[in-house]
């Protein structure tokens, strides 16, 4: 994994406007579907199970990430879930881990999500297609194919 730098933020002063901001900021982020709910480290497994609120989980065994890997089995049942369930944290560590990242390292899970995500794309139609579906409808369907013997 690449290591991100984190960047400082001025505090902005609390106005009603500011706090507006920030309370629909908040439930945006709560709508997420990368934010776990739970995070528990199966020794049995030497994976990471990330829970999420839909009741779907994810299994992420520890040897596939160097960062993970390098953590005692006592370490990994100590991490908890930080940045609003988007991240894997370790804190006397100081190791915050995105779990879309770990998403992103996986090549069978970007896989998977590639073929479930051209699946839905594909079922898609859209205000273009569905008009000229019509109006080919009205002139009798779409022209036949016309094919020379050879």
């Amino acid at each position: 994994m690449k290591p991100v730098k984190a960047r400082e933020h001025a505090d902005e002063v609390v106005t009603p406007e500011a706090l507006t901001r920030a309370i629909s900021s908040g439930r945006k982020r709560s709508q997420c579907v990368l934010c776990a709910s739970t995070v528990k480290f199966l020794a049995e497994l030497n994976a990471l199970a990330i829970g999420f609120a839909d009741g779907t989980a994810l299994l992420l065994p520890v040897d596939k990430y160097p960062e993970l890997n390098r953590l005692a089995a006592e370490e990994l049942s100590q991490i908890d879930l930080g940045y609003a369930g988007g991240a894997l944290c370790l804190e006397h560590r100081d190791l915050h881990i995105s779990i879309a990242g770990l998403v992103l390292a996986s090549e069978s899970l970007m896989t998977m999500a590639a073929s479930v995500i051209a699946a839905r794309n594909g079922g898609r139609s859209s205000e273009a297609k569905i008009n000229a579906s019509k109006a080919n409808g009205l002139k009798g369907g779409r022209p036949r194919e016309i094919t020379t013997p050879s």
